[in-house]
């Protein structure tokens, strides 16, 4: 975690006085930015079936992965045909709308898109202009649903629907906006989406949801599953993720004696990276990034989002009323 983080979450301490500083002119940029697209002084791209945008107003990890690959399971339990579209974060293809499969190369699409692709087998489309990704997507895929991995202030692409995850541990640590706190946008912005999700917490009004802990299964044999509980003491942990701590315990409450390794959210490994000792657990999303030199030692952690009954039927709701306009 960066000195600017443990300040932002971690600390009593004030922000240094040229991020306060900076502060109020973030909001404004930000702020007329948005004016700007509603406005429609700046193009703003409409697509012509319900589009889905989960995302957050702070920086950092926040469990939008798995809440995506929830809905698209979800949506095909109602009979729905989604589709995935994503900035691609972290990916440098050479050019774009990239189309990302199983097999795509995590250095041209990012580690997040991988991910969901792999778990659900989803159409799933990268761009950093979510706007073109949606209308590729919608040219070479019969969905009838879009969902957006991220992308709640890119305003170039239209939504119905608004889900804002939250960090319920970290909540929005000291509620400033950039760079003297985490928020890309003021609290405020809360009180405009659809559903605010709380990953690990319970706050009046907002949707609880709990993030499963399943088995692991061998980066080498991915048909090679185990039991977390299984590992011995000593067991190297690695998590390269918004919160990795939230993972460290998780691990913890299973009775493993872990070693922890935290790494940058989308942090590129290399071999080294990976001890040579010992048994190694890590994310999934860390995992899709070693395939290719881990060895027989690490194991990926799956985890599945868990959210109320109360919350589907009321998204199924909204969706289908979206859908009719």
């Amino acid at each position: 975690m960066s000195s600017l983080e443990q300040i932002w979450y971690q600390s009593q301490k004030q922000p240094p006085l040229w991020s306060k500083l900076l502060e109020p002119v973030f909001r404004s940029l930000s702020s007329a930015r948005r004016r700007l697209y509603r406005s429609q002084r700046l193009s703003v791209y409409r697509a012509p079936v319900p589009v889905i945008v989960v995302g957050n107003i702070s920086v950092g990890g926040s469990g939008k992965t798995p809440l995506v690959i929830w809905l698209v399971e979800m949506l095909r339990e109602a009979g729905y045909k989604p589709g995935v579209i994503s900035r691609g974060y972290g990916g440098q293809a050479k050019q774009y709308p990239l189309k990302v499969r199983a097999k795509t190369p995590v250095q041209e699409c990012g580690d997040e898109p991988l991910l969901i692709s792999r778990r659900t087998g989803v159409p799933l489309v990268v761009d950093p202009k979510r706007g073109r990704a949606a209308e590729y997507l919608l040219q070479q895929y019969k969905v009838d649903v879009i969902i957006s991995d991220d992308g709640l202030q890119h305003y170039a692409l239209a939504r119905d629907i608004e889900l804002a995850v939250v960090d319920g541990e970290r909540r929005f640590g000291n509620g400033r906006c950039l760079p003297a706190g985490p928020l890309r946008e003021p609290l405020s912005r809360l009180a405009e989406v659809d559903f605010i999700i709380n990953n690990g917490g319970r706050e009046s009004g907002e949707v609880s949801m709990k993030l499963i802990m399943g088995g692991a299964w061998q980066l080498t044999h991915p048909q090679h599953l185990r039991a977390v509980e299984t590992f011995d003491e000593g067991t190297h942990a690695l998590a390269g993720i918004g919160h990795p701590e939230r993972f460290f315990r998780q691990l913890e409450k299973c009775g493993i004696n872990i070693h922890r390794h935290p790494f940058p959210d989308h942090h590129t490994y290399r071999p080294l990276d990976l001890p040579a000792d010992g048994e190694i657990l890590m994310t999934e999303k860390d995992a899709v990034k070693c395939l290719s030199f881990a060895a027989d030692n690490a194991w990926a952690v799956s985890v599945q989002a868990q959210l109320p009954d109360e919350f589907r039927e009321s998204l199924l709701a909204l969706i289908a009323e979206k859908a009719k306009d």
